[in-house]
């Protein structure tokens, strides 16, 4: 049976109180065999006082040894089948910076880059130009105009912007123009699919009007596609769960995520302190709180050990504000693992704790892999952790006579 329909059946309402606490890429792996994770490593005494209280477990993203991207890993966890519902990141960008896709739609991620005289690509971001001089360019391309289709431009940050084409006919089945190296052209958009032909021709005509508008630009002379994507059909989490949800976040990505699953996306902190803040401040007016931290997952891909356990040692500060609040079930996970030895997001099963005042505790002693890998809660899919929450919360009636 489909977990959403089953959900939309068992919901309750009541007065209960979720915090979904996710460490970025939270999961790691020791620098030598039988050594210490980064979670391991770090010292986090909040985390551990609630591992000893609550339960522990691992949750496996997407399927056993897939490497999944950001926005599978929240899906997930959020109660989404990751395989089923698929986000291009056109989308995710779009919704992310607040613009508010209509259905038809279709959302591009787009980058500046630099190219020479003979239209080969010198640099990929176009040296990563900073955000006051990329706005203004993303802005002048608004000039850009195709009969029957409206075209938005919007900035983003450095070199990213986001395009959304609005018309009958578009789909967003067309493969990125980044052809990922430097020293050749950028790609041709190319179908991937027969109803998206209308798009290429589309996307064909505003870049050759962007290379004549960008043209004289010392550094971002050019762009490039990517991520294409219509805007996906995911019902809410008030239908699904019966849960009236906010996204505090500081990245647009992960704020788009919230906003295409029906959360209300609230505060515009800038640092985990800033969040802690703006928590407070919603806490009356919402039952579940997904709050995301983005530093554990950008120092393993940095392959930074060290800077990994200092930033999961931040990561623990907050718990105590969390838990002041009184919340009913408190869970700590991360959307996928990225340990710095490998320096990417990784297969691995992603350390998951789970306090609430109706669990049932098991016998670890501190929030670990391996720990979690001997908790009670086991190892399982992801996208089960929303039901378990639900459950642990009371929010869930009975399946069957």
């Amino acid at each position: 049976m489909d977990i959403h329909k089953l959900s939309r059946q068992l919901f309750l309402k009541n007065d209960s109180k979720i915090v979904m606490y996710v460490g970025d890429g939270l999961g790691g792996l020791p620098q030598q065999p039988g050594g210490k994770t980064e979670l391991e490593t770090a010292n986090t005494p909040n985390l551990d006082k609630l591992a000893r209280e609550g339960v522990l477990g691992c949750t496996i993203p997407v399927s056993p040894g897939i490497a999944p991207g950001s926005g599978p890993g929240h899906l997930g966890l959020f109660g989404y089948d990751p395989i089923k519902y698929v986000i291009g990141r056109g989308a995710l960008e779009a919704t992310g910076i607040g613009f508010r896709l209509e259905p038809g739609d279709v959302a591009i991620r787009a980058n500046f880059c630099t190219i020479d005289a003979d239209g080969n690509i010198t640099d990929r971001r176009a040296g990563r130009i900073p955000t006051d001089e990329s706005a203004p360019l993303a802005i002048k391309l608004r000039e850009v105009k195709i009969p029957g289709v409206e075209v938005f431009v919007e900035p983003v940050k450095e070199h990213r912007f986001v395009i959304v084409l609005r018309g009958k006919g578009l789909e967003g089945n067309v493969a990125d123009t980044d052809p990922q190296a430097t020293g050749v052209p950028p790609l041709e958009p190319v179908a991937t699919a027969a109803g998206s032909q209308k798009t290429v021709d589309v996307l064909k005509q505003f870049m050759k009007q962007a290379r004549q508008i960008l043209a004289d630009q010392p550094k971002a002379n050019c762009c490039t596609l990517r991520g294409v994507a219509d805007k996906p059909a995911l019902p809410s989490y008030e239908e699904v769960y019966g849960l009236k949800a906010a996204a505090i976040a500081v990245y647009p990505m992960y704020k788009g995520l919230a906003s295409l699953v029906g959360m209300d996306v609230v505060g515009e902190a800038k640092t985990l302190e800033e969040q802690m803040v703006v928590l407070k401040e919603n806490w009356d007016k919402y039952d579940f709180f997904f709050i995301h931290y983005k530093y554990t997952d950008s120092s393993g891909e940095d392959g930074n050990f060290d800077l990994k356990v200092q930033k999961t040692e931040h990561y623990d500060t907050a718990v105590p504000q969390i838990m002041e609040l009184g919340p009913d079930v408190f869970i700590a996970t991360g959307d996928h693992s990225t340990p710095s030895m490998l320096a990417s997001h990784s297969w691995h099963p992603v350390p998951t704790l789970l306090w609430a005042k109706n669990c049932r505790t098991d016998a670890c002693e501190s929030f670990g892999e391996s720990q979690c890998l001997r908790g009670g809660l086991g190892t399982f899919a992801a996208k089960h952790l929303m039901m378990v929450a639900l459950a642990n919360a009371g929010r869930l009636g009975k399946y069957g006579a």
